[in-house]
């Protein structure tokens, strides 16, 4: 046994491989927010009104949180590797849908189907490439940018292709490299994949819970953003949200076979790890998702010169997610940390020098400087906490971390443009997105103090999890 996992721990995925696995996460990623800039043109030809078209963008988001929330169960009863090719094929499927639909209700239902078959996508993916539950040594460039950087992007790249093509295209252009991936996910070897467990029973009260949990949590969100963040749906939703994921915490801590197993959130270190994950993404993103709208609407740039200047940002992420994995070897988990939300806070401290007439160039060095720092921190602590994880906690951790992003990351993204767009109707878009720079700084330093609880070398130790059934590989 222990020949075997040497063997698997020291086996090195090949580009074949490599490909399926970061295909399916950025698609997945990017799909859950290039669709934003395609909703004038969606509506103009399906003479609908954008609240209507607005469902293209609920019903994938809301379709993804229930996903999330059975895909461990998922990997558990048929195998990550299944899973993780089955997915592909009904998300490469349902974007060839999107792209062919004749009506809007069809459009909704197909996004629907998107958002379900790319939910597994990305923990599936995370695992695999960070070594299961073995501890990958090391994350590549070009890894870095598609797991840390592909959905602040999505904009940018669907600007593009809209122009080129129409708005069509934005899912068009997955079916080819969808293919690609399906075909190629066939190679991924067996024993990299989370295993089949035979007596994989469905938690049914949890993943009502949790699903429901998820969906008016980001439902909430979107009527925040749409109504107001004090209009009593808003309120109902995201409380009604908070109540039911509350629930479900407290039934899966008592459950010895939960949808999603949260045994890691008992233990310091990996909860804190996704915390601080969580308080990064929102800080980074903010940033990466206002910054642009700024250069276009006050600076009067053009949206293809906006979303080349985004590419070196993109790029640093990868370079600054190997940089993580690297020093996190050689300094330990929480002085890499540290250094990254150091970077973080005093990078994001520059846009307060940023003016109407500030060239695109030097925002984009700003934008690079914010995006190196996000690898710094994730990739560091997601290593750190898969190394320490079993095979059977690989997928819930990977899923919890995803649920905590999406969930907090949307939350905190549209808090930050509802406070963007109402300082900007006060005292000016200028002043605006200043202000939005000392949030984000002093969210930054809140994060570099709870880093400080960081254990010296690693996540913390993972409390046992309930004993695994059997398995079969």
């Amino acid at each position: 046994m222990e020949i075997a996992d040497d063997v698997t721990r020291n086996r090195r995925l090949g580009a074949t491989v490599q490909f399926a696995l970061l295909a399916g996460p950025l698609l997945s990623m990017v799909d859950s927010s290039i669709v934003n800039v395609a909703l004038p043109a969606i509506a103009k030809e399906t003479s609908s009104g954008l609240a209507q078209v607005q469902w293209t963008i609920s019903g994938y988001l809301l379709a993804l949180g229930a996903g999330l929330s059975v895909t461990p169960y998922l990997a558990r009863k048929i195998g990550g590797k299944n899973l993780y090719i089955a997915a592909m094929a009904g998300f490469t499927l349902a974007s060839l849908l999107c792209a062919t639909v004749p009506s809007l209700d069809l459009l909704v239902a197909a996004r629907v189907l998107q958002g379900v078959c790319g939910a597994p996508l990305v923990p599936l993916a995370m695992g695999m490439l960070l070594g299961n539950g073995r501890g990958a040594k090391s994350v590549s460039p070009v890894a870095g940018i598609l797991l840390f950087a592909a959905p602040a992007f999505g904009p940018s790249l669907g600007g593009l292709l809209i122009s080129a093509g129409g708005w069509r295209w934005i899912f068009l252009v997955n079916v080819p490299i969808g293919v690609l991936a399906v075909a190629s996910a066939l190679r991924i070897p067996t024993e990299v994949a989370p295993a089949r467990q035979e007596g994989a029973r469905f938690d049914v009260v949890g993943f009502v819970l949790l699903a429901a949990g998820l969906v008016a949590m980001l439902s909430g969100v979107d009527a925040g953003s749409s109504r107001g963040w004090d209009a009593p749906r808003t309120a109902l939703l995201l409380g009604g949200g908070a109540v039911l994921l509350a629930a479900y915490a407290w039934h899966a801590l008592r459950r010895s076979n939960p949808v999603v197993d949260l045994a890691v959130l008992r233990s310091r270190g990996p909860a804190l790890s996704i915390v601080l994950c969580g308080m990064a993404s929102v800080s980074t993103y903010s940033a990466i998702l206002l910054v642009p709208t700024f250069a276009q609407a006050v600076q009067g740039h053009s949206a293809v010169a906006t979303g080349l200047a985004m590419l070196p940002a993109g790029v640093m992420t990868g370079l600054g997610a190997s940089l993580g994995s690297w020093l996190q070897g050689r300094i330990g988990v929480r002085v890499t940390v540290l250094g990254g939300l150091a970077l973080l806070g005093g990078s994001t401290l520059l846009l307060l020098l940023v003016t109407a007439g500030t060239p695109l160039a030097v925002t984009a060095v700003i934008l690079t400087g914010r995006s190196a720092s996000i690898g710094l921190v994730s990739t560091p602590l997601l290593l750190a906490m898969s190394s320490r994880l079993t095979d059977s906690q690989t997928t819930d951790a990977n899923t919890l971390f995803n649920i905590v992003q999406r969930v907090a990351g949307s939350l905190g993204v549209a808090l930050v443009a509802t406070f963007y767009a109402s300082a900007a109707a006060s005292v000016g878009p200028v002043e605006a997105l200043h202000q939005v720079g000392l949030v984000l700084t002093g969210l930054t330093v809140v994060a570099w103090l709870g880093a400080l609880g960081l254990p010296r070398n690693g996540a913390g130790e993972i409390v046992p999890a309930s004993p695994e059934p059997a398995r079969e590989n």
